[in-house]
């Protein structure tokens, strides 16, 4: 058991380094059974802390570094005995004798045991590496931070067979032959950065090139490195980049300033990719697409992070982050980034639904539970717990109020000089805001606040009309909940964006009390104080609000909308989003109603005005079928949980299920016919991976869920149809989870084991084999698992693997996981202890259900307590599992 504490960081004990690194020369010399890493250091004292230097000589130098074994160390190529440095598990200290030296070293590492895939390791038999946030200190002695920048020349030799390909930053400057059968390979990346996005590549691996011509005519080669049997599935990311890079062109003015960009799919990889300066490198899940093995989703995704890997290029790469607390700095405004080329590329209200309803569910549960953080953290104990949903997506929230509050002309601008200003720099948040401020002339000293406070803030909204004036009120009272270490919160500025409608559903014009002419039908308030008022003048009858139009601030909104005003907006709301938002405000009060009845043993009824509302989506060939499939998809079974105040996840189960199976009944016959239709155009056309075939395939998709509620045959025959006859993934795929979903036992074990004999040697598609059963909700889920888990298609070392099945299993399907006896509890805590010694970083991240143990009733807090307890008394934890345990049960 753990008898010390990790050490908790903090982010107003900031002080910069002690020394610079001005360049950084490194050569790897691959073996099989070890690595050797030689460096030799060009450091020199920092000027901005040199002016505190006394006669007392110059301090220690403190490098970083673990898992390193150190064969050889000279300073100014005078050779260092033991007596001339310490040397602890995570620090290499000396003593400087001049302001300006060169540090060489040699250490000995061992990336074919490296399972926790940070720093230098192989994935199969590719070398790759993983830095960000601390992994540059598990390959040499370093000042392993982000405000330590350098230019970095690194060469590369190994046995050629083995490993042709030899790949690391920067552009390519020479190469050569070796004695033995080795081959070696140097790179040099002109532009200083910090070690965190160093990368390295060596593997026997084919590649896709092509070429892209910048706003300033430069040719730019691009190529996309894949092992050899993934050479077919790279296309869509090479167009997706390509794309990229010409709508960073035009929305930011950003080119790409080195010769070559690279892309490297790597098997096992913590995350999702990474933006390493000039050599991305991603898991393969994330580059890898065709219809035959690729979902529509995965293909949305592949495009999306294709793209958020790029941008990073300025907004990450060229302006970095001064410490890990900035990291929103760059994270946040990158999603935001790439979520708007999203909406560019494709819809972009169902953009906006797809990351409003991920924030709702996800986020705001992480703003409620014992993680709770600002966007820019106040402290930590490991910084890989910090790229959380509150950094990334809440942080591109704030970024986007601000984008709302300045307009898209005023944004671009305050990004031109954020960029300029700070080019090759390692900046702040407050840096970020101020160039805002700045460009524009405005004021943001309040709206940072939405950096440095925690939670979600909840917005109360009453109305008030006044016939005889015709004035129409609103008045707003915002707070935000007490969350760990911030019980009191001062005021947000809350941009709202709202609209009123009249009994037509035509918008009204608006004009607020004091204000000459009417601004336009719609407009966006900044609420800045606890509790105030608007009042609109010339309203001719009362309206209706239309609120928060695009979610324009990530609160929770409360107004006393009855079901027929509801459907009202349903109909005729402009705002698209809200269109969507009135529907799912529906369906939560006629669930949570059905809940209700549930829990008191009554009859389940459900209330015919959704029936009615989803009858009318149907019939409106007029509207997006995006939007439509949007609208139709029922409040999940987390977003009902996370919106209860004690889950009830049995009834929440029932009262989803009765409705999806009553809609499917009283709607048998629309659905059908939008299916047939659809279903009849997907046979036509073949598949196309475009925004109008997708949102088709969705709605075709979604209609097929609700049909096979009914049980009936016919609705098997077209379930079996698509799963046998169709060209693509998506229509595979989703026949074959309404399968595993239903009664149909017979089809559904004939279906589930044609798939995974025929994909059984593609280990991206036998993910989604693993997570369509670790989701099903049907009785019977825990043992499924665990039988699953003897599959030789999983193993624990994997990160894709785990979360497709422990973590499916854990966060999706909530119905098995919460069952009352505590199995599944047992069964996560088993494996987070498992985990903790091969992938600490995997293992934490796998802990988050059990950190909400408040949000269920007294039975179920105890049995997760209890697991908790028991992770925390295993042994040595990692610090990554510790923190998050250790912050759950205070």
């Amino acid at each position: 058991m753990r008898t010390e504490q990790p050490k908790v960081i903090y982010l107003k004990d900031y002080q910069a380094p002690e020394y610079l690194i001005d360049e950084t020369n490194l050569t790897f010399e691959l073996y099989e059974d070890h690595s050797l890493v030689h460096a030799q250091l060009v450091i020199r004292r920092n000027p901005e802390r040199a002016a505190g230097d006394s006669g007392a000589g110059l301090p220690p130098l403190v490098l970083d570094g673990q898992q390193l074994e150190l064969l050889s160390l000279a300073m100014d190529d005078r050779v260092l005995g033991e007596g001339d440095y310490q040397l602890d598990d995570s620090h290499l200290t000396l003593q400087p004798v001049s302001s300006q030296f060169t540090l060489d070293s040699t250490v000995r590492i061992h990336p074919e045991s490296n399972t926790a895939l940070e720093g230098l390791y192989k994935s199969g038999t590719m070398f790759c590496t993983q830095c960000e946030a601390e992994g540059f200190r598990k390959i040499t002695y370093y000042l392993d931070r982000p405000d330590v920048m350098s230019t970095f020349t690194t060469t590369i030799t190994a046995e050629q067979h083995r490993y042709p390909v030899l790949l690391s930053n920067g552009n390519p400057m020479a190469s050569g032959a070796e004695e033995g059968g080795r081959h070696w390979a140097t790179w040099q990346d002109p532009f200083k950065k910090p070690a965190y996005l160093f990368a390295l590549v060596a593997g026997d691996l084919w590649c896709v090139e092509d070429t892209f011509t910048t706003m300033n005519q430069r040719e730019v080669a691009l190529r996309i490195y894949v092992e050899p049997e993934n050479i077919d599935k790279v296309q869509h990311a090479m167009d997706s980049l390509k794309k990229s890079m010409r709508w960073d062109e035009e929305v930011y003015g950003r080119e790409y300033d080195l010769d070559i960009f690279m892309i490297v799919a790597v098997n096992d990889f913590n995350m999702g990719a990474m933006e390493n300066k000039g050599l991305n490198i991603f898991n393969s899940s994330c580059v890898l697409a065709k219809a035959e093995t690729a979902t529509d989703a995965a293909h949305q995704r592949v495009e999306a992070v294709v793209a958020h890997e790029y941008f990073h290029n300025w907004s990450g790469n060229r302006v970095t982050c001064r410490d890990w607390f900035q990291l929103s700095l760059k994270e946040g405004f990158t999603v935001f980034r790439d979520a708007e080329f999203s909406a560019d590329m494709n819809s972009r209200t169902v953009k906006r639904i797809e990351d409003v309803a991920f924030l709702r569910t996800n986020q705001f549960a992480e703003d409620a539970g014992p993680m709770a953080h600002p966007v820019r953290p106040d402290s930590f104990m490991e910084i890989s717990n910090f790229y959380t949903l509150t950094v990334y997506e809440k942080g591109a929230e704030v970024v986007r109020m601000i984008h709302t509050l300045l307009g898209a002309e005023g944004f671009r601008k305050g990004t031109d000089l954020y960029f300029e200003r700070h080019d090759g720099q390692a900046v702040t948040c407050d840096d970020f805001v101020k160039a805002m401020e700045d460009a524009n002339g405005v004021e943001l000293t309040q709206f940072k606040r939405w950096y440095s406070q925690s939670g979600t803030p909840r917005l109360q909204v009453e109305e008030s009309y006044d016939a005889q004036a015709k004035t129409y009120s609103l008045t707003f009272r915002q707070s935000c909940p007490a969350t760990p270490g911030q019980k009191e919160k001062a005021p947000f500025v809350i941009p709202l964006a709202l609209g009123l409608l009249d009994g037509k559903g035509n918008e009204l014009p608006l004009r607020l009390q004091g204000e000459g002419a009417a601004q336009g039908v719609g407009r966006v308030l900044a609420l800045t104080e606890a509790e105030q008022c608007f009042t609109f003048v010339d309203i001719p009858e009362r309206p209706l609000p239309s609120l928060l139009r695009g979610f324009s601030a990530p609160v929770k909104l409360s107004f006393p909308y009855s079901r027929d005003q509801l459907m009202f907006l349903m109909q005729h709301d402009s705002d698209g989003f809200n269109r969507w938002e009135a529907g799912q405000q529906l369906s939560v009060q006629v669930l949570q109603e059905l809940i209700a009845q549930h829990q008191k043993g009554e009859p389940l009824v459900l209330d015919s005005r959704l029936v009615k509302a989803f009858d009318t989506l149907l019939g409106d060939e007029s509207l997006d079928q995006a939007m439509v499939a949007e609208m139709l998809s029922l409040p999940s079974e987390a977003y009902l949980t996370e919106i209860s105040e004690v889950a009830d996840v049995e009834a929440i189960h029932a009262a989803r299920e009765f409705a999806r199976v009553t809609i499917g009944e009283a709607l048998y016959q629309p659905l059908l016919a939008r299916y047939r239709a659809n279903r009849a155009l997907s046979r036509e056309t073949g598949y196309i991976a475009e925004a109008a075939h997708i949102a088709r395939r969705t709605l075709q998709n979604i209609a097929l869920s609700y049909l096979m509620q009914s049980g009936k045959a016919e609705a098997l025959e077209a379930c079996l149809e698509q799963f046998n006859d169709c060209d693509n993934m998506t229509e595979r795929l989703s026949a074959l989870a309404v399968l595993v979903n239903s009664a149909f036992e017979q089809a559904k074990a004939d279906a589930l084991q044609r798939f995974a004999e025929y994909f059984k040697d593609d280990p991206l598609v036998m993910d989604q084999w693993f997570s369509v059963q670790a989701g099903c909700g049907l009785p019977g889920g825990l043992e499924r698992v665990q039988e699953l888990m003897k599959h030789p298609a999983f193993t624990l070392k994997n990160p894709n693997k785990v979360r497709a099945l422990i973590g499916a299993f854990a966060n999706q399907n909530l119905v098995n996981f919460h069952r009352a006896d505590g199995a599944g509890y047992r069964f996560l805590a088993d494996h987070v202890i498992a985990l903790n010694a091969l992938n600490p970083q995997i293992a934490s991240r796998q802990l988050t259900p059990l950190t909400r143990w408040r949000k269920y009733d007294t039975s179920r807090q105890q049995l997760m307590k209890a697991e908790l307890e028991r992770i925390l008394a295993s042994g040595e934890l990692s610090s990554d599992v510790y923190e998050i345990v250790s912050k759950s049960l205070a």
